[in-house]
């Protein structure tokens, strides 16, 4: 029985996400990012829910505009770290708060799903391109400068959810420069109330393989939480990256070890990305 649900649920969630990218071509190259927000934001909820996914918003209340839309043009918008378990994380976080996410360019080659995140507006970072982290730093200040939120996965890959990868915090010097609030936000999947690893992307779990078990787990649940701010003053990067961290584990209850990746060599962002090793971008495998 779960077989049929599960391939009802790909035939329905596929021709969905099909029809989705025929709107985001048709209507994302000449809309604001307002109007794209507000179209993510519906066609995210969608995604989770015909995916046989309940979406549960915890945390932090939104002003209805920001939620929507995702922009407030009168702050310096606002950066969202987040920990990452599965591709389905994207459509949850934008189904909450409309994101511009910084990604590994290979996510743009991903059939469907990359397209989507593509038109977007997702940043991409090429891999083992010279000043590629200085790059996308300079795009996400700019995008931050206009009220927008930009979301870094800052694990740089995918967990099972039990516990919380190191953090890295290049990709959190724009916030810096431009004064804008760390947003940590904690998500979760649970199936039946209890901790689940079904979505998680990780091992030799391929991209289908992970959407079937999505598809054919019996009550599943995402929570996405808006943990309480950071504020920048008088912070630095591997401050605000590590506070982060630790409000994640803390909502979640899992470990958030102390042990820390080798300091980052000045200046803020290196001029090389080596091979594999690409900071904050969703699924680094």
């Amino acid at each position: 029985m779960r077989t049929l649900i599960g391939a009802a649920r790909m035939a329905v969630l596929t021709l969905w996400m099909l029809s989705a990218l025929a709107v985001t071509v048709l209507v994302f190259p000449w809309a604001p990012q307002t109007v794209r927000g507000r179209f993510t934001r519906i066609l995210s909820r969608a995604v989770v829910r015909l995916a046989g996914v309940r979406l549960r918003a915890t945390g932090v209340a939104l002003p209805a505009d920001l939620a929507a839309t995702g922009v407030a043009a009168w702050t310096t918008g606002r950066l969202v770290l987040a920990n990452h378990i599965t591709w389905l994380d994207i459509f949850a976080i934008d189904a909450v708060l409309p994101s511009r996410f910084v990604a590994k360019a290979e996510i743009g080659r991903w059939p469907v799903v990359g397209w989507m995140v593509t038109l977007s507006g997702t940043l991409y970072i090429e891999r083992g391109r010279r000043h590629a982290v200085a790059a996308a730093n300079d795009r996400v200040a700019d995008h931050l400068r206009r009220g927008e939120t930009v979301a870094v996965f800052p694990e740089g890959t995918t967990g099972d959810g039990t516990q919380l990868l190191p953090f890295h915090s290049n990709l959190v010097a724009p916030a810096l420069d431009v004064g804008c609030e760390i947003w940590p936000v904690a998500v979760r999947y649970t199936e039946a109330g209890r901790p689940s690893t079904a979505p998680a992307y990780v091992g030799e779990a391929t991209l289908m393989q992970t959407m079937w078990r999505i598809v054919t787990t019996r009550d599943l649940q995402v929570e996405v939480a808006l943990l309480p701010a950071l504020s920048p003053a008088g912070a630095t990067r591997h401050g605000l990256t590590e506070g982060a961290r630790q409000a994640i584990a803390a909502h979640l209850g899992v470990e958030a070890s102390p042990r820390r990746r080798p300091r980052e060599p000045e200046p803020l962002s290196p001029d090389v990305v080596p091979e594999g090793s690409e900071p904050g971008t969703p699924h680094g495998r």
